[in-house]
């Protein structure tokens, strides 16, 4: 794939060179940010920043061969209540008591009306008020041929809240009706592809548009966007490049709780562990509800749909989002001698619910009213941040994607690896990493806990050892097996006299096992998945 300046030639690029400047050495990577006004105050202000901050990442996108298609764009927003109530024919109850569903449909309209159809049944069924659609605004022109052959039809559904619904639940019944909505689209005959059917987001607190859009297409392309009502306090944004699948409008960012740049190492291991939860799962706070949410992960979707999946059920499930990416995102704990005891308790006690989505990331988050970031342990993606003497809050992947005059800097700095940036727009301020994690780390006695019921593999009783067997049939056992005198040497051996697994890196030049003519171990068929892309996002 042809991207920036890789499309480049040298005497373009020696051009472009300027004082230390190399522009040869540049790597692309997704870029991600938000803007957000600290107190909470809505402008349409705060949605043209976030779309400047978004046309100054473009260099961290891509695009194919098609220069007008890059590889996604979007932006997440707080529920524009003015714009909305002037644009729809029906009556809206007061904000937070209905919901927006920002719909993908099919362009066949068989199938587009079974999808709308599937949806309204959905919702009706739990208790919730059908109140009508919107078709959104868009300019097809505005995106390239590429984009245009896969556009779908985009359209607006509205919920209210049933009576028999306490307003706390009402965002997770709309978190219920999604799961189902995409359960009976996927299993449905009519439907030949249900990747044309998608949700980006249904919410009563925010709302995502995106697409297989460039940065300086969205305003073009989503008419809603120059509309002076939208108005929003929280705008976060994000640029792809893609590396680990193809660009599709559904797997453009943000999703419904965060934008991220990086990659999940983890991701098959991570899936494989979401999927084996789902048969013992229970929630007192889901009840009935949980069976209908299943599959918890969507296997289909890229590495950050699955992470924004498993923040979202936790988030549902009653954490807080900066505690789901604690527990999914946690820092460098074990071993840390230096860590507050209380901290590593959580850390240790979480790592026994949750295994680590491992891998370099920045992830930039928001519930509709607290907005924020978190780096990987390692911090191998870079997230710096402006805050303003007026209240405003820009973090982007890099420095400069908004100008401020000097004098209306506050701060400036960057987040650190393991750290948890959060903007509280209720609280009309910054919560620091120290305060956040405190808070989350006292709400139950984690070290307890662990004392009381943890079980140490040295501590169990010795067992009886097995009679050794002859030397002869060992050694024919272990040549059936395809065990090489190598095996012995360099891996069983260690293995028995330190207690450790060994460690090593080199080529090999023997064919992989399923090719081999030669008896192979089981353990040969297996081999450890990496992320296509090195850690400084180069190829």
């Amino acid at each position: 794939m042809e991207t920036g300046l890789d499309a480049l030639n040298e005497n373009q690029l020696a051009r472009l060179a300027n004082g230390l400047y190399e522009p040869s050495t540049e790597h692309d990577a997704c870029g991600v940010g938000f803007v957000a006004h600290m107190r909470g105050e809505p402008s349409h202000e705060i949605l043209n920043m976030g779309l400047q901050i978004l046309e100054n990442l473009v260099h961290r996108g891509a695009c194919g061969c098609d220069p007008d298609t890059g590889d996604g764009a979007g932006i997440l927003l707080q529920i524009p209540d003015a714009f909305f109530r002037g644009c729809v024919p029906f009556t809206l109850p007061e904000r937070g008591s209905y919901g927006v569903a920002m719909v993908f449909l099919p362009r066949n309209a068989d199938h587009r009306l079974q999808c709308e159809q599937t949806i309204v049944k959905v919702v009706r069924q739990e208790g919730q008020i059908f109140l009508g659609w919107r078709d959104v605004p868009v300019n097809s022109a505005a995106v390239g041929p590429q984009a245009r052959e896969t556009e779908p039809v985009i359209r607006q559904c509205f919920i209210s809240r049933g009576n028999m619904t306490p307003a706390v639940n009402f965002e997770r019944k709309l978190y219920v009706i999604r799961k189902q909505v995409e359960a009976l689209v996927t299993g449905a005959t009519g439907i030949p592809t249900p990747r044309e059917f998608y949700l980006p987001s249904i919410s009563s607190q925010t709302i995502v548009y995106k697409g297989l859009l460039l940065p300086h297409q969205m305003r073009a392309y989503y008419l809603d966007l120059a509309d002076s009502r939208m108005a929003t306090a929280i705008a976060l944004v994000h640029q792809r490049f893609s590396t680990n699948t193809f660009p599709s409008w559904p797997l453009a960012h943000p999703y419904r709780y965060i934008a991220h740049n990086g990659e999940i190492n983890t991701i098959n291991g991570n899936r494989n562990w979401m999927r084996a939860r789902e048969a013992g799962i229970s929630s007192p706070v889901f009840g009935d509800d949980m069976r209908k949410i299943s599959p918890l992960v969507n296997r289909e979707g890229s590495d950050s749909a699955c992470l924004d999946q498993a923040i979202e059920l936790l988030v549902q499930g009653g954490r807080s989002i900066a505690h789901a990416l604690m527990l999914l995102i946690p820092e460098a704990w074990s071993g840390n001698a230096l860590m507050d005891p209380a901290r590593r308790a959580f850390y240790e006690y979480g790592a026994c619910l949750m295994e680590p989505w491992d891998g370099p990331a920045a992830v930039a988050f928001t519930n509709g009213r607290e907005v924020g970031a978190v780096l990987d342990r390692n911090g191998l993606r870079p997230l710096r941040y402006t805050i303003t003497t007026d209240g405003i809050v820009v973090l982007a992947s890099e420095t400069g994607v908004m100008e401020f005059p000097i004098e209306r800097v506050q701060e400036r700095g960057r987040l650190q690896p393991g750290k948890i940036f959060l903007v509280d727009t209720e609280l009309g301020r910054i919560r620091s990493d120290a305060e956040v994690k405190a808070e989350i780390c006292g709400l139950h006695p984690y070290a307890t806990w662990l004392n009381e019921h943890r079980v140490e593999l040295s501590a169990l009783p010795i067992p009886n050892m097995p009679p050794n067997e002859h030397h002869d049939s060992l050694r024919a056992h272990q040549r059936a097996f395809g065990y090489t005198a190598e095996d012995l040497r360099l891996i069983l051996t260690p293995f028995a006299i330190f207690g450790e697994e060994p460690l090593g890196s080199m080529g090999t030049d023997t064919p992989l096992a399923v090719l081999s003519h030669r008896p192979q171990s089981l353990f040969s068929y297996f081999k450890q998945l990496f992320a296509r892309v090195p850690s400084d996002g180069s190829w």
